[in-house]
């Protein structure tokens, strides 16, 4: 056991510079998809059709497309139309791209659940849009956001991993370096899906709080 301990401790340095890198992509790509996919979202529930149909259209395109084939696409196709990009940014274009698709979606549903009475009783009043969605439409869909949206979160994590393949030093490939110097695989692995564990548990658990706090009290 002291063996094992001993040789964790010493491989933990490695691991965790890929652990920062895997943390700064899925901060980077929650916080862009956020805000893009509100925007998307809202542009769904409201906006005239001409600018629905291209967001509907790319949307369905990422969310039916492979998040492996979207990286090797924004990689290697890109630089065709002149866009050349260094593989980091390649890749955080490619995943914010695939998440703003989905955080769109979960931000459409939470907006159309709302009662439409919500929004005539806005409007009775005198409200503007600007005013019905600041003011009526969003703090109540909030509650039905935040649940998916975290889920949406432990995507991105899980999701960064595939940095590796454009040759970004994550905790994965960080943990197959070390693997390469020590030949022992298995605790290297464990190791890693330890704290992949940790972090993607500590979200859900997040989510399953949030989802029990803003629960809607049905008659």
């Amino acid at each position: 056991m002291n063996g094992w301990w001993s040789f964790v401790v010493s491989t933990m340095p490695f691991l965790w510079q890929g652990l920062l890198m895997t943390l700064f992509i899925a901060a980077v790509v929650v916080a862009i998809s956020l805000v893009a996919g509100v925007l998307v979202g809202i542009c769904f529930a409201y906006g005239p059709w001409w600018a629905r149909l291209p967001l509907r259209i790319c949307s369905d395109i990422l969310r039916g497309t492979p998040l492996l084939v979207v990286i090797f696409t924004s990689y290697y196709l890109l630089p065709f139309i002149g866009l050349n990009l260094q593989p980091l940014p390649a890749f955080l274009a490619a995943m914010s791209a695939f998440m703003t698709a989905h955080v769109g979606e979960i931000t459409r549903g939470a907006i159309q659940s709302i009662a439409a009475g919500q929004t005539d009783a806005g409007k009775a009043i005198g409200l503007t849009f600007g005013q019905r969605l600041v003011y009526v439409i969003l703090p109540q869909a909030v509650r039905r956001f935040l649940p998916p949206w975290i889920n949406s979160v432990t995507d991105a994590v899980k999701g960064s991993s595939l940095v590796s393949l454009v040759g970004i030093v994550d905790l994965m490939l960080a943990a197959q370096q070390v693997i390469g110097r020590t030949y022992e695989p298995l605790p290297i692995y464990v190791l890693a899906a330890m704290i992949y564990f940790v972090i993607n548990y500590s979200l859900s658990s997040l989510s399953r709080s949030l989802e029990a706090r803003y629960a809607y009290v049905r008659d």
